[in-house]
């Protein structure tokens, strides 16, 4: 009977040790990816640009697409941006519209920096250098798809 007891006491012990186990580890656990993105944009007025790019999340890549269409636009740019997208649940959960207000002025040879956060709390933290010349005022969007 003292051996039945001990029994179901440390069969109870173990079932609760796995059960904070699984608890512990989170099934959509967030995490930081590396993103590269080439994008181009054109405008007098109300600008259109696109672009690809490959975002790398455990060791996998996953190719992406860019849009975008951003108002106050006046010039031809190419930018080159690297850096990281945090808070990915999932690769898909880096697909949306990207947002943000600001003004700035980039020259031949200009740095580009933006943080920018879709509607999946991914935020992207990117730099990179851009070619060309570009004056944006205004608000501008930045669209990633999934290919």
């Amino acid at each position: 009977m003292f051996r039945t007891i001990k029994l179901l006491k440390s069969m109870a012990i173990g079932a609760l040790a796995s059960i904070s186990l699984v608890a512990a580890t989170p099934s959509q656990a967030q995490s930081t990816c590396s993103i590269r993105l080439h994008i181009v944009k054109a405008g007098f007025i109300v600008g259109a640009g696109g672009g690809s790019g490959t975002l790398v999340c455990h060791g996998k890549a996953y190719r992406l697409s860019v849009g975008g269409l951003s108002l106050g636009s006046l010039g031809v740019a190419a930018a080159d941006l690297a850096g990281t997208a945090s808070n990915v649940r999932s690769p898909a959960s880096v697909a949306g519209t990207y947002g943000a207000a600001g003004a700035g002025v980039a020259f031949v040879g200009g740095g580009q920096v933006a943080t920018l956060q879709n509607q999946n709390g991914v935020v992207l933290h990117l730099s990179g250098g851009q070619v060309g010349f570009q004056v944006s005022l205004g608000l501008a969007g930045m669209t990633l798809a999934m290919q």
